[in-house]
């Protein structure tokens, strides 16, 4: 029978955080008032501000503890490939570099995302979406970051707002104990790596079977490639009110926000998390053989799955991920002051004694400064998945110097003799901070160039790229044609790579694009592998291909 008195939930009721460590960023700007035989708390718009601005400087060079702890694991880790561990070591030391404050970890410092929620007792003026956004203007402004955001003049025509405003900003209520009022938020910074990788499958109730689910994930998990800078922090969402509600909590999920739901579900229709699912999971990505992104078991540090109550009609399936750049930290206000979490500020105490022989297989160096036919000559002895060591120039191009150069092949018009002469790097910088030949400078996603490379090539360009994550068949049968190499970079160490591997930097064309423009690079022992080679070998071949009887316990 129905329940016939009315009974309240919450959707995603949250247990009490006793393991979030937070600091005082100020006391300033908050007083308590009493009224109407009530205790408000009194938070002025400059703390919003300063505190968005804080965040913002902390998410951009700071990680969490236990996601270093989680890298440093498998570095240490026997059964982890050599590539995992280099991969890992890699990113301890793109961290331990970032934690300086100078260079972000990441050159695609994303979109500023912003949740907040308030107790019924908090006054703040009301324009707090303001406050928060003077904040995130100013972290832009002040650090070496990158303006991501474009803003739409028309419909096909766009201009990028140079201030990486507007940020999204989501402000709730939050029920608590009127003696108690505060002010809580999640701030976050989301790449275009991670967030391309967010994805909705509209399936119906006969998903909800251990056998189906598992098939369902096998393909789909894999599918995810490494574009997006793996190890992953993987959320998994099935059900939920809305499809939008699902990729919500999908993205809450991957910043461990809901880690404190609760481990069942009820007639009431709350979330849960299922850990033993989770578990389940977890060993599934670890068997792909994919891993810290040129193979292994480590392609994701953990997994959460949550289930959420659906429409009877509907069963969204939500799935996210948290990169490498894992950049989210929580905040309070309350009546002592501003806090935000306290990250991690000395990364460096994770990384292990140890030398590149125990990290990886042999290194072939590769000399960039050979004729383009020499360097397709050394790349065509060696087989996919060898790591390289690049020395030498490299021209940088991403998505508008290439829909600029496709025009002009279009036209008529020659291939520019530079991508003819070097390999091609995907990429665009951050800011450069003063004495440095380069600000973050990490590789963009390379699957967004795929549609280019068949004509580039046969016009005697793009004949050897690097970049991060997988390619299509057409990039593979291009490459087959034309005898030409994908590269793949790490995805993740855009600081390092900006410090240690990048001497020298020079436009060559499209100036007025910005980081989008054509760069000419130095580079020295730049890390790669052999991911695409020149007789239609495809190392994401071999972990593309779902496992034929498998299910959930």
């Amino acid at each position: 029978m129905p329940p016939t008195t009315f009974q309240h939930t919450e959707v995603l009721p949250l247990g009490k955080d006793t393991t979030t460590e937070y600091r005082l960023v100020t006391a300033d700007g908050v007083e308590t008032v009493e009224a109407a035989g009530r205790k408000f708390l009194k938070v002025d718009p400059e703390a919003l501000t300063t505190l968005a601005r804080t965040a913002i400087t902390d998410i951009q060079h700071l990680l969490r503890t236990s996601h270093l702890q989680q890298l440093r694991a498998i570095v240490d880790d026997p059964e982890a490939s050599g590539n995992d561990r280099f991969v890992a070591m890699d990113l301890l030391r793109n961290a331990a570099i970032s934690a300086g404050g100078v260079l972000p970890m990441c050159q695609d410092t994303g979109t500023a995302i912003v949740i907040g929620k308030r107790t019924e007792g908090v006054l703040s003026g009301g324009d707090d979406e303001r406050a928060l956004s003077k904040g995130i203007f100013d972290a832009y402004q002040q650090l070496n970051l990158r303006y991501s955001q474009m803003a739409p003049l028309n419909f096909w025509e766009e201009r990028n707002t140079g201030t990486n405003l507007p940020a999204q900003i989501e402000l709730y209520h939050k029920d608590s104990d009127a003696a108690d009022p505060s002010y809580e938020f999640l701030f976050m910074a989301k790449g275009g790596g991670s967030a391309n990788k967010t994805f909705l499958y509209q399936e119906t109730k006969a998903v909800l079977n251990p056998k189906r689910l598992a098939r369902f994930l096998d393909e789909k998990l894999r599918s995810l490639g490494t574009a997006a800078c793996p190890p992953y922090h993987l959320a998994i969402v099935v059900g939920g009110m809305s499809a939008e509600f699902n990729l919500k909590v999908a993205k809450l999920a991957s910043a461990r926000y809901l880690d404190n739901l609760p481990a069942e579900g009820s007639e009431l229709g709350h979330a849960f998390r299922d850990r033993d699912l989770e578990q389940q999971v977890l060993e599934m990505t670890r068997q792909f053989g994919i891993g810290a992104q040129f193979g292994g078991k480590y392609f994701c540090h953990d997994v959460r799955v949550i289930r959420l109550p659906r429409h009877g009609a509907s069963c969204p399936v939500g799935v996210a991920v948290s990169c490498s750049a894992d950049r989210q930290a929580k905040a309070k206000i309350t009546s002592e002051g501003v806090f935000i979490e306290q990250l991690e500020r000395d990364p460096a105490r994770f990384l292990p004694d140890v030398t590149e022989d125990d990290l990886s297989d042999e290194v072939v160096s590769v000399d960039l400064n050979q004729p383009m036919d020499q360097i397709r000559a050394q790349l065509s002895q060696l087989p996919v998945k060898t790591r390289l060591s690049l020395t030498g120039p490299l021209v940088v191009a991403r998505d508008i110097a290439h829909a600029k150069i496709a025009e002009r092949l279009d036209a008529g018009e020659e291939m520019p003799q530079y991508l003819r002469d070097h390999p091609v790097y995907y990429a665009g910088p951050a800011k450069t901070p003063d004495g440095y030949a380069s600000g973050s400078f990490g590789p963009t996603t390379a699957g967004r160039m795929d549609s280019y490379v068949a004509q580039f090539q046969a016009a005697g360009g793009s004949l050897v790229m690097l970049a991060k994550g997988n390619r299509s068949k057409q990039v593979t049968a291009a490459c087959k044609e034309h005898g030409g190499f994908y590269l793949g970079s790490i995805g993740g160490p855009a600081a390092r790579l900006a410090k240690d591997c990048i001497k020298k930097v020079d436009v060559l064309e499209y100036a007025e694009l910005g980081m989008e423009a054509v760069w000419k690079i130095e580079v020295e022992e730049f890390p790669a592998f052999i991911v695409i080679d020149d007789k239609g070998n495809d190392f994401f071949s071999e972990t593309s291909e779902p496992v034929l009887q498998i299910s959930f316990r």
